[in-house]
């Protein structure tokens, strides 16, 4: 396997043109809380635009993920397609963080901060991007190979996305939210996968995360009832080991204890009268 993972230098913040309308979270300690989970026609509406450009950004990204790149590079390809489109990176700024997306590498869990970093042959990296337009949030990732991966890590990504599609096909009006987690730790059960349980999926909408938790192991406590209008990111974390971790000193890294790989992939996904529709397809 590679080596460990250490933190690069972040470079300075990327400007946002005057015109890109801010979420409100910008320039405060806290967002505000308290959103509502089910939406109106006309905020769905919104959020299939925010969740389109999402999806095509992390399309973008994904286009340039290639051994020699840096995840500083990976960012500034997101945050120029996001501003081009009319889009506020939504991460940028929220609760202080300092870049337009995340790129978490090989160990790392989730909310790796993109910098001098360069990847290699062999790696796996998560990108997680989201977009804020018409006062909404679309947010989306996916992991990709670096160049020539080994069996191995290949599996655990190909398995996180077929977790996460899983997952998908069961959400329904009128089934009960925990079916999401059951589906997802039943599937990665059988390859011996470790389920990360302290970072979970969330509702969304004009909130960032709107309060909703959408967990992705089974958790019977969980008494929430699908309906229709509501709408939640669904966003699997696996690993080859421990779901035990540490977080870097920069308050944001999270990387598995024992230093084994992760893979995750995140869709926002809105209940239908009859069904669901992802809302993050490019």
């Amino acid at each position: 396997m590679t080596t460990l993972l250490r933190p690069g230098r972040i470079s300075p913040t990327r400007k946002v043109p005057a015109h890109i309308a801010r979420p409100e979270y910008v320039g405060k300690a806290e967002p505000k809380r308290g959103d509502s989970d089910v939406q109106t026609a006309e905020t769905i509406e919104k959020m299939r635009i925010a969740g389109r450009i999402a999806g095509q950004a992390l399309e973008e990204v994904g286009r340039h993920v290639a051994p020699g790149v840096t995840t500083d590079e990976l960012d500034r390809i997101g945050h120029e397609f996001l501003c081009d489109h009319g889009a506020y990176p939504s991460t940028l700024g929220y609760r202080g963080y300092p870049k337009s997306l995340c790129t978490s590498i090989n160990e790392v869990i989730c909310h790796g901060i993109p910098d001098d970093t360069v990847l290699r042959d062999g790696d796996i990296v998560n990108v997680d991007i989201t977009a804020y337009i018409g006062g909404v949030h679309g947010d989306t990732d996916a992991t990709f190979l670096v160049g020539e991966v080994d069996e191995e890590s290949r599996l655990l990504v190909e398995r996180t996305r077929t977790a996460m599609m899983r997952a998908i096909k069961a959400v329904a009006p009128g089934r009960q939210l925990n079916v999401v987690g059951r589906v997802i730790e039943a599937y990665a059960k059988r390859f011996g996968y470790g389920v990360v349980r302290d970072f979970t999926g969330h509702g969304i909408g004009a909130a960032f995360h709107s309060g909703l938790i959408v967990p992705h192991y089974d958790d019977p406590s969980l008494s929430v009832t699908m309906v229709p209008g509501m709408t939640f990111t669904i966003e699997p974390m696996l690993t080859l080991g421990t779901i035990e971790y540490e977080i870097w000193p920069d308050q944001w890294t999270a990387v598995t204890k024992d230093r084994k790989r992760t893979a995750q992939f995140e869709h926002t996904i809105l209940v239908t009268e009859s069904g669901h529709e992802i809302l993050t397809l490019p």
